[in-house]
């Protein structure tokens, strides 16, 4: 089972930027797939982004805004949120798994507001 511990969460102002990042307790670099989702209040758990092998995809609510990266040497997988929107305040959580996701952070708070 691995780990996953994320930061960088916070209150941001509308067009703003934050980026998240989501430590894991060992290599990510065999890990299968690895993602950030997000639950709004009152709303389903969604997927945000997520890297497969060398794949990676986006839920279009974020296309052209968020970029998911992984730095392997630190173990850490990242989500830069920009031009962040109202829409995006959520918990997000880092999650990875060798083929869906199994093991998951305990999220941190994104809040969009002026």
């Amino acid at each position: 089972q691995v780990q996953l511990v994320e930061s960088g969460g916070g209150l941001v102002q509308p067009g703003g930027s934050l980026r998240l990042s989501c430590e894991a307790s060992t290599s990510i670099l065999n890990i299968g797939v690895v993602g950030w989702y997000r639950q709004a209040p009152g709303k389903e758990r969604e997927l945000v982004a997520r890297i497969t092998g060398d794949i990676t995809d986006y839920a279009d609510s974020v296309k052209g805004r968020f970029i998911i990266s992984r730095d392997n040497a630190k173990r850490t997988l990242y989500l830069q949120m920009n031009r962040l929107e109202s829409e995006d305040t959520a918990v997000y959580y880092c999650a990875s798994g060798a083929t869906s996701f199994g093991d998951w952070g305990q999220g941190t708070q994104v809040t969009v507001s002026s």
